[in-house]
């Protein structure tokens, strides 16, 4: 009798791991992701997916093709090779000027994209001391609360 078997197609087994370089981009969506404040959610709306399809990107359960790749660089704002290499999430660069289509609404006036906010935390992590670190956050956060209306 013949091997009536039909061939698996290639590619990985639901036990398997996920590949390290799927891990390693979705890892990097989702640090950047965290750094502009956005939720799952609010990035699945921005490029027309679930919050549940970020969520298996952002573990490297699913691959991220090229041109999904290409629309996360927009929405969050950096170069497509800041999911490949190890670039701090905090220090990236934006995509040059005249690369995106539009700007994306809401990130024009985020504090987290202005360089005396990157020159901050570079300056507050490169204390040493770690009770020094939170002596200047308490103060921070002191600073702000005496300068809140009452």
């Amino acid at each position: 009798m013949a091997n009536t078997r039909v061939p698996r197609r290639p590619g990985r087994r639901k036990t398997d791991r996920p590949n390290p370089i799927d891990v390693h981009v979705g890892t990097r969506v989702r640090l950047r992701r965290n750094m502009l404040g956005l939720s799952q959610e609010k990035l699945g709306e921005a490029i027309g997916l679930t919050f549940q399809q970020v969520q298996k990107y952002e573990r490297g359960a699913n691959r991220i093709g090229a041109s999904r790749l290409l629309e996360l660089s927009r929405v969050l704002d950096v170069p497509v090779s800041f999911f490949y290499d190890e670039t701090d999430p905090v220090r990236a660069p934006a995509i040059p000027s005249g690369f995106e289509e539009s700007p994306q609404d809401g990130f024009d006036n985020d504090p987290l994209r202005k360089r005396e906010t990157l020159e901050l935390v570079d300056a507050y992590y490169d204390i040493q001391d770690a009770a020094t670190r939170r002596r200047l956050f308490d103060l921070a956060k002191a600073l702000v609360a005496a300068a809140e209306p009452d």
